[in-house]
């Protein structure tokens, strides 16, 4: 086994306080072990968890050392661990030391093994000191988790609490355990726990005690294998090391080299750690319901690959480095799911490519801090966004100037999809938000509509392909002419949420990097003022859009919600953009600054309380660091080949 980042020397390097990964806990508080009274489940924090995975499902590690969520073997099958939106007895991986009391401390630093998704977790107890490592094996059709403590000196109790929950924490399974090999029947499939130390079976739990002396090492590993038959036992040494070497080696490819490198590479990894390997799909986060305001309803499951939050994702890919074949996996998946006809296209799907994604309440889970309805499937799935077609087709024509032989794949979507577009671009829609109230001719929408037109019309023009150029240009043109004449609020020198509306729109911001209007446009200049004047909170960050508290707003929806993060990248993009440098560069460490102690986001941030909300960890926040990072580098916006018309 390498324990070259395990020696003792290792074990307490000087911690950092800037970069987010080496920052011990703000808090002593002990946390209840399974079993107990949790007492403390209103207090915990979404922020309070560290992200592992494998590239088809993930895991979220706790600062206690709990694993609260895990869906096996995909991202959006149902969880087997569901402490994270509810309690313990919805399942729970309990692993660490044993405090005083019977209570699991919380980690004194927990960081990711450089340039990895290799998640180290170490606690200084009276007794010692222990290190655990937590990682998801890459390249395995089935789920792994492998959890390897050490201890660095003294003698330290340890104990582990196996509690698998199947259908989202509803069942309790049959457990079998049968020397160092113990087995969870989950009908489907089974869960297969391998230790080296005696583990018992008691009330559908998997318990084990030990000790850990200095320089011993205890590994525990959870596979998932579908039937009855039975997996070899893991090689936990040789899985650590091919692990480690698959994520350097793939964050090596990176070519990015502005500021905030380190920053920016963590979004990298954690951004890939949502691409379902097999198909090439991304998901939106690896979690479901964690509320967008604590106590309010606002709870959805983003288990699934949006168009639109992929394609900035791939975008996001080939801005940063050499990750071509990603963006050829998921044109690949896309192409199958659009399966030749365009006309019927969703604007999410599952990750196989599932088109049926009915959305229900799970009754018996609270949710996160009493934040409920717990939800799995999504409505919006049935949504008219016409947004989502220029974010793809504009990806889609990027994707073939970083590699012309993507030119034929790609010119058959984009002319596909914008031949489908002129049917709908005229409509009102749901918007990128995916509102739940009655349509509305969004402008955010009509401005990214200009984009697919835009984009397809050079990418004929260029001799790629075939397409009604001088139709599409008309369109395009008069689509430029109405925004600016129905979108555009010309007293406040604002754009607006929709047509004949007052109500402004952080989305508004695209208008920037679209190439719509050029950033020297005063309306630009207008529009990024009054968004800052009229949607910013506490530090700067941004809401979406206004919201009515208890009454239904613009979106349909009663309650309230954090700052959309995302909103913050495309701010300073634009601030950047309009030569406000300074202003862009202090929103930037702003943002750098709310990450959580391993560098990760979640979708919103509630400036107030001063803690994330919203599914975890997040693509779409992820996507807004490299390009906050990249903007403050090198201030002016470049778009590659963008032409904007005259």
């Amino acid at each position: 086994m390498d324990t070259r980042f395990l020696s003792a020397s290792d074990a307490l390097p000087t911690m950092a306080t800037h970069t987010g990964v080496l920052v011990p806990s703000p808090r002593d508080a002990a946390v209840e072990l399974p079993g107990q009274p949790d007492a403390g489940r209103l207090d915990r924090r979404i922020e309070d968890h560290g992200l592992i995975g494998n590239l088809r499902t993930a895991a979220l590690v706790n600062r206690t050392g709990s694993v609260d969520w895990m869906c096996v073997p995909r991202f959006d099958s149902p969880a087997v661990f569901a402490n994270l939106l509810g309690s313990e007895e919805h399942g729970v991986w309990a692993f660490g030391p044993v405090g005083l009391g019977g209570a699991t401390p919380e980690v004194n630093r927990q960081r990711y093994l450089d340039g990895t998704l290799v998640l180290e977790s170490t606690w200084l107890t009276p007794a010692g000191t222990v290190q655990i490592l937590d990682f998801m094996p890459i390249g395995d059709e089935t789920a792994q988790l492998v959890r390897i403590a050490r201890g660095i000196s003294g003698c330290v109790p340890m104990r582990s609490l196996f509690r698998a929950r199947p259908g989202y924490g509803r069942s309790v399974p049959r457990v079998v355990a049968e020397g160092a090999r113990a087995r969870v029947e989950l009908g489907d499939g089974r869960l297969w726990l391998d230790a080296p130390v005696p583990v018992r079976a008691e009330n559908g739990d998997l318990a084990a005690e030990f000790k850990l002396s200095e320089g011993e090492t205890v590994a525990f590993s959870l596979s998932w294998q579908p039937g009855t038959d039975v997996p070899p036992v893991p090689n936990t040494s040789r899985l650590l090391g091919s692990t480690q070497r698959f994520w350097r080696d793939w964050i090596s490819r990176s070519t990015y080299v502005g500021s905030d490198r380190d920053a920016v590479e963590r979004s990298l990894i954690t951004l890939k750690a949502l691409q379902y390997e097999p198909t090439g799909a991304f998901v939106a986060a690896p979690t479901t319901s964690l509320p967008e305001e604590i106590g309010g309803a606002r709870n959805w499951d983003y288990r699934f690959a949006w168009l639109r939050d992929s394609a900035l994702i791939v975008d996001t890919l080939l801005d940063c480095g050499g990750y071509i074949e990603e963006a050829r996996l998921w044109i690949d998946w896309l192409q199958r799911v659009i399966d030749g006809r365009p006309e019927c296209l969703q604007i999410m799907y599952g990750v196989g490519g599932e088109t049926e994604l009915t959305e229900m309440e799970l009754d018996w889970l609270p949710g996160f801090a009493e934040s409920g309805p717990v939800r799995i499937g999504n409505g919006a799935a049935g949504q008219l966004q016409i947004d989502v077609y220029g974010e793809v087709v504009d990806v889609l024509f990027k994707a073939q100037l970083h590699d012309p032989g993507l030119a034929p794949a790609v010119t058959s979507l984009v002319t596909g999809l914008v031949a489908c577009l002129e049917t709908l671009f005229e409509q009102p829609d749901m918007g990128i938000w995916e509102i739940r109230g009655p349509r509305r001719h969004f402008v955010h929408s009509k401005i990214m509509a200009w984009v697919a037109f835009d984009r397809a019309i050079q990418l004929v023009s260029a001799g790629h392909g075939d397409g009604p150029v001088e139709r599409w240009r008309r369109i395009r043109d008069e689509l430029h002419q109405e925004v600016c004449e129905r979108g555009y609020d010309p007293e406040r020198n604002t754009f607006t949420q929709s047509y004949g509306s007052t109500e402004l729109d952080a989305a508004l911001l695209h208008i920037v990097t679209s190439g719509f209007l050029p950033p020297s446009d005063p309306r630009i200049t207008g529009t990024v003022e009054a968004i800052q004047r009229e949607l910013s909170t506490q530090g700067g960050f941004l809401l979406r859009y206004p919201t009515e508290g208890t009454d239904p707003g613009v979106d349909g929806l009663p309650g309230d919600e954090g700052a959309f993060l995302i909103c913050m990248g495309w701010l300073i993009t634009a601030l950047s953009a309009i030569g406000r440098h300074e202003e862009a560069g202090i929103f930037k460490d702003q943002l750098l600054q709310i990450r959580n102690h391993l560098g990760l986001l979640a979708e919103e941030w509630d400036a107030a309380a001063g803690r994330q909300l919203g599914n975890f960890p997040q693509g779409f926040s992820h996507v807004g660091v490299p390009m906050a990072a990249a903007a403050t580098t090198s201030p002016a916006v470049t778009r590659q080949n963008v032409v904007i018309p005259s």
